[in-house]
């Protein structure tokens, strides 16, 4: 964006490109397509469920972290892609530990599911 860019033209255009990020990561990315599609089915699996209002908060945001933490983490693997295709140890650390934080979100969803469901049915 131009640095005179303010207000509501700023809004408009930092929007844009938030869209362009989804469907380049739609395009590119297949966990990024599995993990939608994932938070579409439980989410809607969700409203059925006999929950509080705040557990439904949980169980949903659970599933938007994980989205938001798989963005970030492509993003990282595509700035390391780009900078080059040799091996280097901190590519493999950056991607590496951009993975871990996918892994612990996944299992931060599971744990919060997990707990949720447990409780209707124990």
């Amino acid at each position: 964006m131009k640095p005179g860019n303010t207000g509501l033209v700023r809004i408009v255009k930092a929007a844009g490109y938030s869209v362009q990020g989804l469907k380049a990561a739609w395009q590119h990315e297949a966990a990024i397509r599995q993990e939608i599609i994932l938070l579409v089915v439980l989410t809607t699996i969700s409203f059925f469920l006999p929950v509080t209002f705040i557990e439904h908060i949980l169980l949903v945001a659970s599933l938007f972290l994980v989205v938001i933490v798989e963005l970030l983490n492509s993003a990282i693997e595509a700035v390391v892609d780009r900078i080059g295709s040799e091996i280097h140890e901190l590519s493999g650390r950056a991607k590496d530990i951009g993975s871990a934080a996918v892994f612990i979100s996944l299992l931060l969803a599971g744990g919060i599911w997990l707990a949720i469901i447990l409780k209707l049915f124990w």
